[in-house]
């Protein structure tokens, strides 16, 4: 049976499977999920959360490894502002690279013509219009502050996961054109960012009530609905017995793999949920 969701104080980080620890940052509709992971003597941080929430982070780091810890390494599920946001902030006062994979380089390292490359549907709803009225001088001087480019390395997805040799990266293509996961095989443990999350994000009753569900990606925030439907299905195939997304309370118990697979069968059978 599945673990029934508890009430969390979310300002602590909680361990949610050995050495994985879940903490919840950010304000309003750019709050979202940070996991900090032991791996043998050092730890890395996965997921850098919405801007000016560096500060939060570095606390709930030196409440778990002491003030003297640093990463090993910082590693991002994909570069949207409520997971990346801070992630300038920690790189320069951990002295520690971004680490993402080198499908996401182009929206990491910004450019406007990129971002029209990438766009999803509110980027083309509410994003690019309201950059059009800013004008070009302005539009390329905030996307050029909010570039990671001193501060990011491309891993190798085949390689041994910098900072995580236990892990294996996962490519989930889909919300973001380099969208990855990060999975334990030992104990199957899935950090999925927001490839797959415990919260229904598509329907005003998933973001009122905030129940715990196993939910593909926000399709507004998506950029390829059909990529991430296979992205979605390939996840399930693993089985995973702890879902550690980017939003909503990590699922854990022996319902989760199940779960994860009646959605990818639902979202593969509608047409038109993500794709």
């Amino acid at each position: 049976m599945a673990r029934r969701p508890r009430e969390i104080d979310t300002d602590v980080p909680h361990e949610i499977a050995p050495g994985v620890h879940h903490l919840e940052v950010g304000k309003g509709l750019l709050r979202s999920n940070i996991y900090f992971v032991r791996s043998g003597p050092s730890w890395t941080l996965v997921d850098a959360a919405s801007a000016n929430c560096g500060r939060s982070i570095q606390k709930a780091a030196e409440s778990l490894f002491g003030e003297d810890s640093p990463p090993a390494s910082i590693l991002l599920t994909h570069d949207h502002p409520d997971h990346a946001g801070s992630a300038r902030e920690l790189a320069q006062a951990w002295n520690r690279p971004v680490w993402v994979h080198p499908d996401e380089l182009p929206l990491v390292l910004g450019g406007v013509s990129v971002f029209h490359t990438y766009a999803n549907p509110l980027d083309r709803w509410v994003v690019l219009p309201w950059l059009r009225l800013l004008g070009s001088e302005r539009t390329e001087s905030m996307v050029a502050q909010a570039s990671l480019q001193d501060v990011v390395r491309p891993f190798d997805p085949r390689a041994e996961l910098p900072g995580l040799p236990d892990w294996e990266a996962v490519p989930t293509p889909g919300h973001t054109p380099g969208h990855v996961a990060f999975f334990r095989r030992s104990d199957r443990v899935l950090i999925t960012g927001d490839a797959l999350v415990t919260v229904d994000l598509n329907s005003v009753r998933g973001l009122l009530a905030r129940k715990q569900e196993v939910s593909g990606p926000p399709w507004y925030t998506t950029w390829s609905r059909r990529l991430a439907r296979r992205s979605v299905a390939f996840l399930a195939g693993l089985e995973p017995r702890v879902v550690a997304g980017g939003h909503g309370i990590p699922m854990i118990g022996l319902e989760t793999p199940s779960r994860v697979q009646a959605l990818s069968d639902r979202v593969n059978r509608v047409h038109g949920q993500l794709g």
